[in-house]
């Protein structure tokens, strides 16, 4: 189909177009050969500029025959040897006088196109065309949120990792694979209200509460981005969000307002996070526990009637800037369905 469109244009449009685009993809692919040791590219490379030159060759033969037309041949290529040799002159007669015969006057010799125009219209056309194809992807609007992106990170499989015991006996728990894969969704970042950022990391695990002994399930689940870091957990322990709102009395939290989230009771409340420093470098001992940025965490009750157990969404950012607390309701919408409360 493309051979047969060449065809259909005029020679002095179509060479000067062949002659464009083999020397550019001969110099590109002969570049990439000499660059990456690729033999084939080189080989392909040669065959466009030879291809290139034997177009350059007939051009500047088409320019020539045009400025200078030789003389007529004979069909052997020899001029005529009658023709070279001088012809005895006829003795003019007389001729008796005829009526003079106006003759018609010559059709207006049809004007050639323009050799030059006509290549330099090519190149100028292609040259559009090629512009045109670089400058599309900057001309077209970006996206301005309203789609959301496919989160870059995914979580780790947990196929062969075997669950403590503490998920076996508390039904209806959920694991961390599952809470990180409810958390990891692309419009995540577009709630955090930072739709251009994609997830950088994220993890999930099945771990059980510090200082139960092992007997209450806690999975936890993170997801990183360039400004906000979330983390969400579940705890299926008896303690229930009324309970854990009088215990706030005693704590560093501020800034606390008790509300209801989806049907159940939920407490909104800001605190310290900890920066904890390991020493890789052969010290026995890492440095010291400090306060850490401020974070904005949401704890909402596993069911409506409040029977025990949470559910944390914790975000915060090494700047220490922290989102709407409408973030934070937004998440819960989107974790909370996966999270099952406590059975009767």
């Amino acid at each position: 189909m493309l051979g047969f469109l060449l065809r259909l244009l005029p020679f002095w449009v179509r060479e000067p177009l062949l002659i464009v685009v083999g020397s550019v993809l001969g110099v590109r692919l002969m570049h990439l050969a000499l660059r990456d040791g690729q033999w084939v590219a080189a080989g392909i490379g040669v065959a466009f500029l030879v291809f290139t030159a034997v177009r350059v060759h007939m051009v500047v033969r088409a320019l020539r025959a045009r400025r200078n037309p030789g003389p007529a041949a004979s069909a052997g290529g020899a001029v005529s040897e009658d023709a070279s040799q001088p012809q005895p002159q006829p003795q003019p007669q007389p001729q008796p006088q005829a009526p003079a015969v106006q003759r018609p006057a010559p059709a207006a010799a049809e004007k050639e196109p323009n050799a030059w125009g006509q290549a330099v219209a090519a190149v100028a056309l292609f040259a559009a065309l090629g512009a045109a194809l670089w400058l599309a992807p900057r001309l077209v609007p970006a996206d301005d949120g309203s789609t959301p992106q496919a989160a870059a990170a995914s979580c780790p499989g947990a196929e062969d990792e075997e669950l403590p015991r503490a998920y076996r006996h508390t039904a209806r728990t959920v694991t961390g694979e599952e809470l990180c894969k409810a958390l990891n969704r692309s419009g995540l970042a577009r709630l955090l209200g930072t739709p251009a950022e994609t997830a950088t990391s994220a993890s999930g695990t099945s771990n059980t509460a510090p200082l139960t002994g092992g007997r209450v399930a806690q999975p936890e689940a993170e997801v990183r981005f360039d400004t906000y870091t979330v983390n969400v957990s579940a705890t299926y322990n008896k303690l229930s969000i009324a309970q854990y709102v009088k215990l706030m009395e005693f704590g560093d939290e501020t800034d606390v307002r008790t509300l209801s989230v989806l049907g159940r009771p939920a407490v909104l409340f800001s605190d310290h996070t900890m920066r904890i420093e390991i020493d890789l470098g052969g010290s026995a001992s890492g440095g010291p526990v400090e306060e850490g940025p401020l974070a904005r965490t949401l704890s909402v009750a596993l069911d409506g009637q409040d029977r025990g157990g949470y559910c944390d969404i914790t975000v915060w950012s090494t700047s220490g800037v922290l989102p709407a607390d409408s973030a934070l309701l937004d998440i819960a919408g989107t974790v909370l369905p996966a999270i099952a409360g406590p059975t009767a």
